[in-house]
C-alpha cells in the first residue's frame, strides 16, 4: 500500500511562556550544586575581571555550560535553548550565549588547569551521592591513553603536529570502571600539540589511581596501558599505590629475544569475539597464539625505588 498524497513541509516552533521542554535538567543542576560544583568554581577559576565582565561569575557561566551540554547542546549557539519557555522560572542566572562564548575564549591553558583541579575535586563528592562506580570495592579498571584533537586558526595556544600528524593539542586522558560501571573520565592533562606520550605519565598515572581509590575504589585495581606508557616509572607507581598492571612492552631487541627463545609447543591459539582491526597490515585479524615467558623489563635503579609522583 503507497500513499497517494506527498507529505507537505512542517515546521514548528516551541513558544510556550509556561513549559519548558528539558524537564531533567533540574535534578541534575540539583546534583550539581548538592556536590559543590558553583562552589569549587568559585574557588578555583580565577579570571581576570575585565570591563564586558567576562571573568565575574564563573559559577554562573560554568553552571550555565553544564546545564546546556546536558541539554544537548554541541556549539555555542545551542546555548540559547537554556532561556525558551519557564526555564528563567526554574533556573536563575543563565547566560546568554555570546556571554559564555567570551568566557571559553578567555581561558587559557592555566585557566584549562584550574577546571582539572574543580573536576579532581568534584568526582569523589559524585560517587559519595550516586552510585558512579558499582563493584569498585571489588574490582576496577583504570585505562590511560592520550588523543590529539585537531585545532584551527593560528592562535590556538599550544597548538602542534603531535605523533599524528594532525595540527592540535595532546590531552592525556585516565579513565575509570568496573564491570557494572561504564566508563568514567577520572583525570585530564591537556598538553602542547607535539608533546610526547610518556610525558609525565608517572605523576598523571598516580593522579587517577588516586582519584578512583577517592571515588571508591577498593578492591583489586588494574592499571592498563599502551606501549606509548611502557616505562620504570609508571610501572613503579602502580606498585607503590598497590595497583596491578597491564602494559603493552615495546618490541625491542631484548623482547625479541625473549619470544623467540619460546617453545613452539607452548602457543596456544586464541579466536577474537570480535576481530581485531590491523592498521599495518589493512586486514582484520580474528585469530592469534598466546604464550608465557619471563622477562626482566627494567633493572633497579635511583630513580624507580622512589615514593610516586604527585
Amino acid at each position: 500500500m503507497q500513499s497517494s498524497h506527498a507529505a507537505a513541509a512542517v515546521s514548528s516552533a516551541f513558544d510556550d511562556p509556561n513549559l519548558i521542554a528539558y524537564g531533567g535538567l533540574e535534578p541534575v543542576m540539583r546534583l550539581a550544586e548538592r556536590c559543590g560544583l558553583p562552589a569549587l568554581a568559585d574557588e578555583f577559576i580565577g579570571l581576570p575581571r575585565s570591563k564586558d565582565g567576562t571573568g565575574a561569575f564563573p559559577a554562573a557561566k560554568l553552571m550555565s555550560l553544564v546545564g546546556g551540554m546536558v541539554a544537548g547542546a554541541d556549539s555555542i549557539d545551542d546555548m540559547d535553548r537554556l532561556r525558551h519557555g519557564a526555564m528563567g522560572r526554574l533556573f536563575a542566572g543563565v547566560r546568554a550565549p555570546s556571554t559564555l562564548g567570551s568566557f571559553l575564549r578567555s581561558l587559557t591553558h592555566g585557566h584549562v588547569k584550574q577546571l582539572h583541579a574543580v573536576a579532581r575535586r568534584l568526582l569523589p563528592r559524585l560517587a559519595t551521592h550516586t552510585p558512579l562506580l558499582p563493584g569498585a570495592d571489588q574490582v576496577a579498571y583504570v585505562d590511560i591513553d592520550d588523543t590529539i584533537r585537531r585545532t584551527y586558526g593560528y592562535a590556538k595556544q599550544g597548538a602542534g603536529y603531535g605523533y599524528s600528524k594532525v595540527k592540535g593539542l595532546n590531552a592525556l586522558l585516565g579513565i575509570v570502571s568496573t564491570p557494572l560501571a561504564a566508563p568514567m573520565i577520572a583525570a585530564t592533562r591537556l598538553r602542547k600539540g607535539p608533546t610526547n606520550s610518556a610525558r609525565g605519565a608517572a605523576a598523571f598515572v598516580a593522579e587517577t589511581i588516586r582519584t578512583a581509590h577517592a571515588c571508591g575504589a577498593s578492591g583489586l585495581l588494574v592499571v592498563r596501558a599502551d606501549s606509548a606508557f611502557y616505562g620504570a616509572d609508571v610501572v613503579s607507581t602502580c606498585r607503590s599505590l598497590g595497583a596491578r598492571f597491564s602494559i603493552t612492552v615495546r618490541m625491542n631487541a631484548s623482547v625479541k629475544k625473549a619470544i623467540a627463545g619460546i617453545d613452539e609447543d607452548a602457543w596456544t591459539a586464541i579466536k577474537y569475539p570480535k576481530a581485531v582491526w590491523d592498521e599495518e597490515g589493512q586486514c582484520w585479524i580474528s585469530d592469534a597464539e598466546i604464550a608465557e615467558t619471563t622477562y626482566t623489563a627494567f633493572t633497579p635503579s635511583r630513580r624507580s625505588s622512589r615514593s610516586p609522583p604527585g
